[in-house]
């Protein structure tokens, strides 16, 4: 298992990336199997397949997703990894209405045997000035 910040950054990039494509097989393997999301829009507590399904179907789509990674702090404990970075985002909801947030974001990634990064929890807080 690598403790190199640069790679926790990359798989935080290729979640992104996985939202703005609508690649939910790419999401499907990036996230640990109980994945836990926090929405930065209202706090709704999604798991992996609801996030999945919802990508899947465009009902929930991320047409755009600024991240900031030279911003962002890096700790490793272990097999746990977490980020804390920031991200301005668009997004569209289930019930169609779009939604902008700039967020601070903490990524919680733990390591499998084989050393393997997975996103296990994911939380957004709207930052407003």
């Amino acid at each position: 298992m690598s403790t190199d910040p640069s790679l926790l950054l990359q798989h935080d990039q290729s979640f992104f990336d996985a939202l703005t494509a609508a690649d939910a097989g790419l999401l499907r393997s990036l996230l640990s199997d109980d994945f836990v999301l926090v929405s930065v829009e209202n706090g709704a507590v999604a798991d992996k397949e609801l996030l999945l399904s919802s990508v899947a179907s465009g009902s929930l789509s991320f047409p755009r997703i600024d991240a900031f990674p030279e911003e962002s702090v890096v700790r490793f404990f272990g097999d746990v990894g977490i980020v804390v970075g920031r991200t301005g985002m668009n997004f569209t909801g289930p019930d169609g209405s779009a939604f902008h947030a700039a967020s601070r974001y903490t990524h919680v990634y733990a390591a499998t045997p084989s050393g393997t990064w997975h996103l296990v929890s994911a939380q957004g807080t709207a930052i407003t000035t």
